[in-house]
């Protein structure tokens, strides 16, 4: 099935930007992504993708119990 590894592919293209962008403004990536979510018209759309993905995959990770 077509898209079955999105997650890997969303990953793959950037590793570690969306933290690196969060760590830059002395913020965790929790704390960034809401703030992004908070306010997305100050943004960049692939920003505000990146908090979606990041506030996605916490959540997977809360549900898997890790």
């Amino acid at each position: 099935m077509p898209g079955d590894n999105w997650i890997q592919e969303a990953v793959s293209k950037n590793p570690g930007a969306f933290t690196r962008k969060a760590e830059k403004r002395d913020m965790s990536t929790s704390e960034f992504a809401s703030k992004v979510k908070a306010n997305p018209d100050e943004y960049s759309e692939k920003t505000v993708k990146q908090a979606n993905l990041a506030k996605t995959l916490a959540k997977l990770r809360r549900r898997r119990g890790k």
